[in-house]
């Protein structure tokens, strides 16, 4: 089972990211810089392609790693995370556990600040709990992507006009192809802090994308879980927004998506 990762990065140095991220199997890396270009690091048994291009837009990152992707499976991956010294060994054991999968989210620990999720067993992933994992928990056998003919959106995450939401829209659609979705326990690196690309607070912004976001995900049933939403979270979301405020923001966000 060959591995390859496929990371989404910002003005990088191809050389150097690879030792930061400590990558030892294959990579498509996808740099949104300033320009055009590409090139290859091959060397201690790995193969390493670097696309550049000046376009923004993580979506739009991922989907040009995905479309020169060749491996048996892909795992998606960012500029900040420090991949385990066995990282590939355990993405194979996760496989070999659950032979039926066509994709695997594992773990990547993160600061306590920015933790959605952390596997603590092993379990199938439905409509009911989809909506908590990043993309770089993301790993998916190649030819199932290929098969559900599935993409990132290009209206949502960082350099796109709604702020984030584009891992839940993406297993949204993997679960819609009918693609066979396990959480593993196996953790294959860890988050390095730095500054948000999306995050600037609970701001108008905010919750206006949060309603775009809940109408493409819930359609008809956004507004009752967008209240959900904030009554859950309104003690963190809503200390310096009233949260009648905040959810007439999320249904003017649901009236855009709508027009």
């Amino acid at each position: 089972m060959r591995i390859q990762l496929l990371v989404s990065a910002v003005e990088k140095n191809a050389a150097a990211l690879a030792e930061q991220m400590h990558i030892q199997t294959d990579a498509v890396v996808v740099n949104q810089c300033d320009r055009y270009g590409y090139e290859e690091i091959a060397e201690h048994g790995r193969r390493i392609q670097v696309f550049s291009m000046p376009e923004r837009g993580v979506g739009l990152s991922r989907n040009t790693a995905l479309l020169h992707a060749s491996a048996d499976v892909c795992v998606f991956s960012d500029e900040d995370i420090v991949l385990a010294d066995d990282y590939e060994e355990q993405i194979r054991k996760a496989y070999r556990e659950l032979p039926d999968a066509d994709m695997i989210l594992v773990n990547v620990k993160v600061a306590p600040a920015r933790k959605t999720y952390w596997n603590e067993d092993i379990h199938r992933i439905t409509y009911r709990n989809y909506g908590r994992y990043p993309a770089y928990s993301i790993t998916a056998k190649h030819d199932a992507l290929l098969r559900a003919n599935v993409h990132y959106s290009l209206l949502f995450g960082g350099g796109a006009k709604y702020s984030n939401g584009e891992d839940s829209l993406f297993l949204r659609d993997c679960l819609r192809a009918g693609l066979k979705i396990y959480a593993h326990t196996v953790c294959i690196g860890e988050e390095t802090e730095r500054e948000s690309t999306w995050f600037s607070g609970y701001h108008e912004k905010f919750f206006r994308d949060r309603g775009v976001l809940y109408h493409y995900l819930y359609g008809n049933l956004a507004l009752p879980l967008a209240f959900r939403f904030l009554w859950v979270h309104r003690r963190e979301m809503c200390r310096d927004v009233p949260l009648r405020q905040a959810y007439m923001w999320m249904q003017d966000g649901v009236r855009e998506a709508k027009a």
